[in-house]
């Protein structure tokens, strides 16, 4: 079989035939893994001469080894006591899912709780005339934005399992049962925690100095390392020293964690990590007791809560009457400046009150003398 998926050529075998269940349509349909294990597998060998260590299948009862055709299906009570359990005994469940994937309703993707994902599988059309309602459920999938919830049975079990469209063809997830899912108790802390605008400030920074990323660029680092120590253990030679990775230390402090974090990731996208868009003010900012290092490349807290604490203008009233006292201040002073300019110094004052007071002084005289004058005439006369 060759399958298309993302630009990927598929040639697995199906590992299941039935049809899907669309109403009163049917659309017969293979199912095809969807993922693969890449992991190194080891055997189990005797270190002393290198021979395999197998597990050979043996009966407790008479300790002899059995064949696969003689093994059969027993269930375990409670008291230990087993139960044969034959495939005709299974064969007669009322299963109606066990060559069938019913569709039972269709639901918004984001309704599915990630939890209950398990593994993946393709949907093959099974030949040509399921090309026709094939495609008409994935067309309709796709304009509906929504997912199919189906039940289906695989490997003596019936499942979950959800249908989405992926490129041109319809993959499905199999779903753990609501029930199979554990709630998370106990998982969150306990204690009590505060986390400051600072912190979120810097964990924000680093979330976007990391950034995204091409899943196609990621790999597994560990198999290739395994790979190269095992072609080198084949050739004869010794394999060489793996770098041990970077000691980061132990941190106590939260923010010098985050901080550092932040440096790291920088350098590691080829950044200056003390570049940033902080300027002079940020830095002095910082020595005065700033909340964010500039490398990290945030908002200012203090500048946050300056901007808080500043008196809000309702509707520019306030800003302009504000302005108008703030105008008519100069006014003041100003007059008061003109007043002060007019008035006479206190020396000057002093010496006109004094002027005064002779000029007063000798007008008396003068007129006493002239009283005496008038008086003295008329006894002259007299005489």
């Amino acid at each position: 079989m060759a399958h298309s998926v993302a630009g990927k050529a598929l040639h697995v075998r199906s590992i299941w035939n039935g049809a899907i269940s669309f109403g009163l349509v049917s659309i017969p349909i293979k199912l095809v893994n969807a993922t693969e294990n890449h992991s190194i597998s080891f055997r189990q060998i005797h270190t002393e001469d290198g021979g395999r260590i197998r597990y050979r299948k043996v009966c407790e009862l008479d300790d002899h080894e059995v064949s696969s055709a003689e093994i059969g299906k027993g269930y375990e009570d409670a008291d230990g006591t087993i139960v044969p359990i034959t495939e005709e005994d299974l064969s007669h469940l009322p299963l109606p899912t066990a060559k069938t994937i019913e569709i039972v309703a269709f639901v918004p993707a984001d309704r599915i709780d990630p939890l209950q994902m398990d593994a993946s599988y393709y949907l093959q059309a099974g030949g040509a005339p399921a090309a026709k309602p094939y495609t008409l459920l994935r067309e309709a999938l796709k304009r509906s934005n929504k997912v199919a919830i189906a039940k289906y049975a695989l490997r003596g079990r019936e499942r979950l399992g959800m249908l989405r469209v992926v490129g041109d063809a319809i993959a499905m997830h199999g779903l753990l049962w609501p029930d199979e899912v554990r709630a998370p108790e106990g998982v969150a802390p306990e204690t009590s925690v505060t986390v400051r605008d600072k912190e979120l400030d810097l964990a924000d920074a680093l979330m976007d100095t990391l950034g995204e990323v091409d899943l196609e660029d990621l790999h597994d680092e560990y198999r290739e390392a395994v790979e190269e120590v095992v072609a080198a253990k084949a050739a004869g030679e010794t394999p060489r020293e793996m770098p041990a990775p970077p000691s980061s230390g132990k941190v106590l402090d939260l923010m010098a964690a985050l901080e550092k974090s932040v440096r790291a990731a920088k350098e590691s996208r080829g950044e200056k990590p003390d570049g940033g868009a902080g300027g002079p003010g940020e830095e002095q900012e910082e020595e005065q007791g700033g909340e964010v290092a500039a490398e990290a490349g945030v908002t200012r807290l203090a500048q946050r809560r300056s901007a808080r604490t500043a008196p809000k203008g309702t509707g520019g009233k306030k800003s302009t009457s504000t302005a108008k006292k703030t105008a008519a201040a100069p006014r003041k002073s100003t007059a008061k400046t003109a007043r002060a300019e007019k008035k006479p110094t206190a020396s000057k004052s002093t010496a006109r009150k004094t002027a005064a007071k002779k000029a007063t002084a000798s007008k008396a005289a003068t007129a006493t003398k002239k009283t005496a004058a008038k008086k003295a005439a008329p006894r002259k006369r007299t005489a």
